[in-house]
């Protein structure tokens, strides 16, 4: 970590693999006196846990979460949406770090401030884990709506990942306006 940061902001994303829905990236810059005890990636803790914790964040961390659309998803590609999103989330911040830690190989570009890619950082900076359940917590919650507004796909329940269930549903109705039309399962039932 780079010598001299005082004020470091953890990065990651939510949503990168599913064939519907957003990318969400979430930017947390924790208070070193006020860390909530049993931060750690967000795909090891349950959902009840995760809104638990994502209270305790709100409330006593900086924090600034960006989705990006489907459509930005279509047009940038999935990586390129995800980097888009976590440079917006760590421009929102009310504070400006000194450095951004950003979970995986790749620091977005034209951030303000010194970025470290940190591979498997959600498991090794508290946080970046914290961003992994902000970011978490706030597609699921973003997949919850699409659920009540799509019924027929479920996307309450598996949140737009390549289930037994969404591919059914796919098969049935056919994508709609929130499917990843480039990811190829949908490519493939749209070209059939």
């Amino acid at each position: 970590m780079k010598a001299g940061a005082r004020l470091v902001a953890g990065v990651d994303e939510a949503g990168r693999g599913p064939l519907a829905g957003p990318v969400v990236a979430a930017a947390v810059v924790l208070n070193p006196k006020k860390i909530p005890a049993g931060l750690a990636d967000s795909k090891m803790l349950n959902a009840e846990r995760r809104e638990e914790l994502f209270v305790e964040i709100m409330a006593t961390a900086e924090v600034a979460f960006t989705a990006a659309s489907t459509d930005r998803i279509e047009r940038l590609n999935i990586r390129g949406a995800t980097l888009w999103a976590m440079s917006r989330a760590v421009a929102s911040l009310s504070v400006r770090p000194d450095l951004a830690l950003i979970d995986g190989r790749d620091a977005p570009p034209g951030l303000a401030c010194a970025a470290e890619p940190v591979i498997g950082g959600d498991a090794l900076v508290q946080s970046i884990a914290a961003a992994s359940i902000v970011a978490k917590v706030v597609r699921d919650r973003m997949m919850r709506r699409l659920g009540e507004c799509f019924p027929v796909y479920g996307f309450e329940r598996h949140m737009g990942y390549s289930t037994p269930e969404h591919i059914a549903a796919l098969s049935a109705h056919g994508p709609c306006a929130h499917h990843r039309r480039g990811f190829a399962p949908i490519a493939a039932l749209l070209a059939a």
